[in-house]
């Protein structure tokens, strides 16, 4: 396989069709050679502030617990560029508390939430393929918005980015293209395993792969959340992480405009190092949020179970488990309680009286019935 240096990077061309002009992508399966003193630092910083954060998988017990609230915080983040209003809380609360106007919202997010433990599951038997990522796509899009689009399958006609076709500010290859430029892709994705081994750092590579894939674009919908999905998914195949832990969502969220024009700037000007620049600095910085992040956990974790916990004497093994469901679920009915706790409502009504005694539930609603508390310490940490 030729070498190539990252410099000398090509991003594709415009092919002019019957009304408007398509943008065809090159292949991007090569080897490819970073010389730039500046990125290797960056990728250098990159790989050692995400091998801190994998640390906390083996470092905190029982890490499980709080998995779950970084896949939903991603999971409303993420949902969040592509328009939808569901917040963190809400996304914890049943579907029928919400008003009809936010379930659809709501729906999406866990669309998210499933399609993405899906594939980690399934990559304990498969790696990550097309047929891994088609599969992903149907459950993201399972009874929502672009439920008529082609969930699960590659487009076949051709799909832009802006109001119509005429006015749109990018529009992808055209969908004839697609099936060859997503095996190269796949391709690029195992290349160490190629009968020719390619051989690039994995932190450069994800990132040309999200480039690559939101160019693209072989979805008719969703080609936005699959592509940030996509690079979780790539971490823990390839056991950067060992937890999904990292998500660059939320980095993309706040700095929107610089991730479309870092994105644009590699198909215009072929400039891949400084999407390459950017998307590394957006590891960096999620890296280091996550690490304190878990960090507090810990913090709030021993002063919950040393400090208050203490206080309940011989309810204190209840109140742990209590504690490991709401580290889980941390915004919970007082129905939903007793069913965790396998107690009934009076008992499990002490507990959550005790709870909010200590100042580690508080009741949201201010309903005299089903009322619905929150684990408030724990969720301000995300």
């Amino acid at each position: 396989m030729k070498r190539k240096n990252l410099t000398d990077f090509i991003g594709g061309k415009l092919v002019q069709k019957l009304e408007y002009k398509c943008f065809e992508p090159e292949l991007i399966c090569n080897q490819w050679i970073l010389n730039e003193p500046e990125l290797t630092q960056l990728l250098s910083e990159a790989d050692r502030h995400l091998g801190k954060l994998d640390a906390f998988a083996d470092l905190i017990p029982d890490v499980d617990f709080f998995i779950k609230m970084h896949i939903t915080k991603e999971a409303t983040v993420s949902s969040k560029i592509e328009g939808t209003q569901t917040t963190l809380e809400e996304a914890f609360v049943k579907e029928d508390n919400l008003t009809p106007e936010r379930r659809n919202d709501w729906v999406e997010v866990h669309n998210y939430i499933n399609a993405l433990n899906y594939a980690i599951e399934e990559m304990k038997k498969l790696p990550i393929s097309n047929r891994l990522i088609k599969q992903t796509h149907k459950i993201l899009l399972q009874g929502v918005r672009g439920k008529d689009k082609m969930p699960g399958e590659y487009r076949t006609s051709q799909n832009w980015i802006g109001a119509t076709l005429k006015d749109a500010f990018f529009i992808p290859p055209d969908h004839k293209s697609i099936g060859a430029l997503m095996q190269d892709l796949e391709n690029f994705i195992h290349s160490e395993i190629l009968a020719t081994p390619i051989q690039v750092p994995h932190l450069v590579k994800i990132a040309m792969i999200h480039y690559q894939f939101e160019t693209i674009h072989p979805f008719l919908d969703g080609n936005g959340r699959i592509g940030r999905l996509l690079i979780t998914l790539y971490l823990i195949d390839k056991k950067l992480l060992k937890m999904p832990t990292l998500y660059l969502s939320d980095f993309f969220e706040r700095n929107r405009k610089h991730y479309y024009d870092n994105l644009t700037v590699v198909r215009t000007k072929n400039d891949m190092e400084q999407w390459i620049r950017f998307f590394l600095v957006g590891v960096i910085e999620t890296a280091k949020k996550g690490i304190s992040t878990f960090e507090q956990i810990i913090k709030l974790r021993n002063d919950i179970e040393l400090n208050r916990l203490i206080k309940l004497g011989r309810k204190q093994i209840a109140a742990k488990n209590l504690i490991n469901e709401l580290y889980k679920q941390p915004i919970m009915e007082g129905t939903q309680i007793a069913e965790v706790m396998k107690v009934n409502p009076s008992t499990a009504n002490r507990m959550i009286n005790d709870f909010v005694g200590l100042n580690i539930l508080r009741e949201v609603t201010g309903y005299k019935r089903n009322r619905v508390y929150a684990f408030h310490e724990y969720i301000n940490l995300f």
